[in-house]
């Protein structure tokens, strides 16, 4: 057999750190996500894919006025042209720029299904058909009078505009949303004939103030309405950063009914909102007795939104059950605002109001030097004809004698009338109908007017660094071109019109706790074992109650299926548990080592409700304790809080509420000791200071009192003793305390 030879691998091959070439490579892809596909551009607020959407239609001659093409043809053009990427996404993008309910100002006129609110998707693209909008065509216009530049395309073939011309405010008006590489942009949609007013109120004022722009500008405009109910010093605040959010509620309205009842109708939703799911959060809320004033929510939507909230009861103020829903369904939304854009110099940035209208001012004012630059370009071009052409005129029977004797009459044209070679081709060019003595009045006209149009062009570029308050003329010419944008699109225009109102910030409602979520009652047990379970309702007799064999009573709490339980254990932990996540009471209920997480060698201390503002009494076994607000023991998470930190070998023995202002303590040795509480210092973790100090054993029990109802215990038989004579045991705090009265019980406890 032959000797094999392996092939000599191709292309270069380099000794490259692996952190190194996946810094450098992640580096490239970050920059083109965020150049190329994620962040809008400032000048025309468009990303890549939509402007290339945009173009290719144009170049498809899809115009507002002619007919529609298949959906399927435009995305098949802009994958084969100008955005090798999927089919879907790039219809996705067509499909948005067409809906009205996700654009302020749609820039494609869709025929078909593009979708609706209920956040169905649009039908595929081989059924639906497509056209530009008055809008797009606006963002177009000039583009092939060297507004802008242009580069080759992915393949090098055909070239591409870097950006559209942008005679309309599309970053504003439209609005944007992007996710790239460490960064985030989303604007919300404004209406155009406020942006308008903004826009020449800053070519008048170059240093406006953001509070005077709010006030020609005072908020978003959304598509689908709503009310604004953002207070004006945060929507100032969110436009002079650039970054904030806008509070945003459902349009609604009462409905009287027979009898003196009523409905509440939602008329308009937040923005991005579906309705179908909307509706199906609020079904789930009422399953879950959280919207217990809500009788029934039904969708009664033609084309026109109609959404009907049925409370329980007439005597239910529609206020209070609103502001229920709004808490907790998205009727309120919270629209953020982060103007992160591409600048002129395709640097991203977040940006204030102030600036985004001064880049697309300066950018109009680009546009219109470079059209008009373009323009005089052509009519240069023109004039030289037409001077030909008069010429012609003045020598036409010698001009007829030159072509008809010559081979090349060219050359002789040029020699004999002093013509240039533009000139010598436009004539050679004409027809003899163009001969016509009208013909010769209706050029003299038109290089009339050219001239003169001429004249004012480049006027107009002479003055192109003069600023507004010196009269030049391009920015009266751009103030013009706004002009024209708000009488186009403006609220004198059925689109153009404010939807969403400027409502004031919402006063505060008192909702109670029953219209968000259903209170009942419930007998919390706890046996000796730690099983804990929930009767319904409060029980009276307990005497009936089961437990496993060998297990007893322990713990028994009236409480409310909204209320919480603190557990504290005997490693100084509290835990926290909600009193709705409690089995029933049909078994013996579950360890509460499966709520949280309490070691197994560990057992509970004291189980009771939570009630805010209280304050406990937190001992451990060796005597020390202190006192710590209710408040500042609520764990988040399974494993607890740390609060009453132990020495080695020693147990938290007691907790016990502070309802008086004296505190008994007694030990092991049956020794009590009294004293004031204020003695007892008040923290929220800590091994705490000594209560009462024992030569052998340590802390049984201790309670609070006060002082001028005497301290009580509870005798054999189920009797209450009170003792009013304490003067025997008053005394400091750590004392040894002294033997207690008679018939205090054997076991050291008050209770």
């Amino acid at each position: 057999m032959g000797q094999t030879t392996m092939p000599k691998p191709g292309g270069e091959i380099r000794d490259v750190r692996l952190t190194d070439a996946l810094g450098e490579r992640y580096l490239s892809y970050a920059l083109s996500t965020i150049m190329a596909r994620s962040l809008p551009d400032v000048r025309d607020g468009l990303k890549p894919v939509h402007r290339r959407l945009l173009y290719a239609m144009r170049e498809l001659r899809l115009d507002p006025n002619s007919g529609f093409k298949k959906s399927a043809r435009v995305v098949g053009d802009v994958i084969g042209k100008f955005h090798p990427h999927g089919d879907q996404s790039i219809y996705d993008a067509l499909v948005r720029l067409a809906q009205d309910f996700a654009l302020r100002y749609p820039l494609i006129d869709g025929q078909g299904n593009f979708g609706n609110i209920d956040g169905d998707n649009a039908a595929a693209m081989r059924y639906t058909e497509a056209r530009l909008t008055a809008v797009a065509t606006a963002l177009l216009e000039g583009i092939d009078e060297d507004a802008v530049d242009f580069r080759p395309t992915y393949d090098g073939e055909i070239m591409e505009p870097t950006v559209l011309p942008a005679n309309f405010p599309n970053l504003l008006a439209n609005g944007a949303h992007g996710i790239a590489v460490g960064m985030a942009s989303s604007i919300p949609p404004h209406n155009v004939g406020e942006i308008c007013d903004a826009l020449q109120h800053l070519i008048e004022t170059p240093k406006a103030t953001i509070n005077k722009l709010v006030e020609l500008m005072p908020g978003p405009d959304f598509p689908t309405g709503g009310v604004l109910v953002e207070p004006r010093e945060s929507i100032v605040e969110s436009y002079k950063t650039g970054r904030g959010s806008f509070r945003l509620r459902a349009r609604w309205e009462v409905e009287k009914l027979k009898g003196g009842g009523y409905q509440v109708v939602v008329t308009e939703i937040p923005f991005q909102v579906q309705k179908s799911r909307l509706v199906e959060k609020i079904a789930e809320l009422m399953l879950a007795r959280k919207l217990t004033m809500l009788g029934d929510v039904r969708d009664e939507s033609t084309d026109v939104l109609r959404l009907v909230l049925e409370p329980k009861s007439r005597n239910v103020d529609p206020m209070v059950l609103m502001e229920s829903l709004f808490r907790q369904t998205d009727l309120e939304t919270r629209i953020s605002l982060n103007m992160n854009v591409l600048g002129a110099d395709h640097t991203p940035r977040v940006m204030n109001l102030r600036e985004v209208l001064r880049a697309f001012l300066d950018y109009r004012h680009e546009v219109l030097l470079r059209r008009s630059r373009f323009r005089l370009g052509k009519l240069a071009l023109r004039l030289e004809v037409l001077d030909g052409y008069l010429i012609v005129y003045l020598n036409i029977d010698a001009l007829i004698k030159i072509i008809r004797k010559e081979d090349d009459p060219k050359p002789a044209l040029r020699k004999r009338f002093k013509l240039s070679e533009v000139q010598v081709e436009a004539i050679l060019n004409m027809r003899l109908r163009a001969l016509r003595r009208l013909e010769e009045q209706g050029i003299r006209k038109e290089h009339d007017a050219l001239t003169a149009e001429k004249g004012d062009l480049k006027k107009l570029v002479k003055d192109a660094g003069k600023s507004p308050e010196k009269g030049g003329r391009v920015w009266a010419a751009i103030t013009e071109q706004v002009q024209g944008i708000k009488k186009t699109f403006g609220p004198k225009t059925a689109a153009g019109r404010r939807r969403t109102e400027l409502g004031e910030p919402p006063s505060d409602v008192v909702v109670p706790l029953e219209a968000v979520v259903e209170r009942e009652p419930v007998t919390i047990l706890c046996s000796q074992k730690g099983w804990i379970r929930a009767l319904k309702g409060h029980a009276e007799d307990l005497a009936d109650a089961k437990y496993k064999e060998g297990d007893r009573a322990r713990f028994a709490l009236r409480a409310q299926t909204t209320d919480k339980l603190l557990v504290f254990a005997t490693n100084g932990r509290f835990y926290t548990i909600g009193a709705d996540k409690l089995p029933g009471g049909r078994g013996f209920g579950d360890p509460v080592r499966l709520l949280v997480d309490l070691p197994n060698d560990q057992d509970i201390v004291e189980l009771r409700v939570y009630r805010p503002g209280q304050k406990l009494v937190v001992a451990a076994a060796d005597g020390r304790g202190f006192v710590v607000p209710e408040d500042d023991i609520v764990a988040q998470t399974k494993g607890g809080k740390q609060v009453l930190n132990l020495a080695e070998g020693v147990e938290a023995a007691v907790c016990t509420p502070v309802e008086g202002d004296m505190l008994a303590v007694v030990g092991e040795n049956r020794k009590l000791s009294i004293f004031p509480i204020e003695e007892l210092p008040e923290m929220t973790r800590g091994r705490g200071t000594i209560l009462q100090r024992y030569k052998d054993g340590g802390l049984s029990d201790l309670m609070t009192f006060k002082r001028a109802e005497g301290l009580s215990w509870t005798m054999g038989g189920g009797k209450t003793r009170t003792e009013t004579d304490l003067m025997n045991w008053l005394g400091k705090r750590g004392a040894a305390g002294r033997l207690p009265p008679r018939g205090f019980p054997k076991s050291g406890k008050f209770k």
